[in-house]
């Protein structure tokens, strides 16, 4: 039976939740945000207190994590039946998140666990590399990418709205950090499919940009 499958792949910040989420919605499909299930592990591991540098208690608590994600207006993600979305975007979890996204064995656990979201009657799977290394054969691929100063504008706009302090050069040298370790992981690095359509949303409206994925799919 064939599921079909879009992807949204692209660095941090580039509007892909909110866009895959949309989309999920506007064409009734379920929806995967890759980057909740390393954050939740990441929190997993916080919550426990596990040291980074120990892999094999990292698989471990990898394996044993159960999540549930509920697509309504705002995405609710439940570590073992807790809600943790508040903590989801909090810097530290997405630090963690990263270096333990490096880790190939700890990728090959969490693979599984994103495989399982292809379902019917559809899969909308926003991530980095969703369309080359988790789902490649889907039939369509996005790359998603916005410039690093445009992203920590975006990222400083939400956190200030959230009444968390934060300084714009210290978010885009974060950025600019994240995305060179993301590029250069020897695991599934963030890189662009060849069979990808290419949005920079630098000066896009997310209306916009849902629109060009929604035609790409029609």
């Amino acid at each position: 039976m064939h599921i079909p499958v879009l992807t949204i792949d692209g660095p941090s910040g580039a509007g892909k939740g909110t866009v895959s989420r949309l989309v999920a919605k506007k064409l009734g499909w379920n929806y995967l945000d890759s980057g909740s299930i390393y954050r939740s592990l990441a929190i997993a591991l916080l919550k426990q207190s596990i040291d980074l540098t120990n892999e094999a208690e990292i698989i471990n608590v990898a394996k044993a994590m159960m999540l549930e994600f509920e697509c309504g207006d705002e995405l609710v993600v439940k570590l073992n039946g807790e809600d943790i979305t508040a903590q989801l975007a909090l810097e530290s979890t997405g630090n963690i998140a990263s270096i333990v996204a490096a880790l190939p064995a700890v990728r090959q656990v969490l693979l599984q666990k994103q495989k399982d979201f292809r379902q019917l009657p559809g899969l909308v799977a926003d991530g980095r590399d969703m369309g080359t290394v988790v789902f490649p054969d889907a039939e369509n691929k996005v790359f998603l990418t916005a410039s690093a100063v445009k992203r920590a504008e975006r990222r400083y706009k939400q956190l200030i709205e959230k009444g968390i302090d934060a300084n714009l050069i210290d978010l885009t040298n974060e950025i600019e950090e994240r995305d060179r370790r993301d590029m250069e992981r020897k695991a599934a690095p963030l890189a662009m499919a060849s069979d990808a359509l290419y949005i920079d949303s630098s000066e896009m409206t997310i209306n916009a940009v849902i629109e060009e994925v929604l035609n790409l799919i029609h």
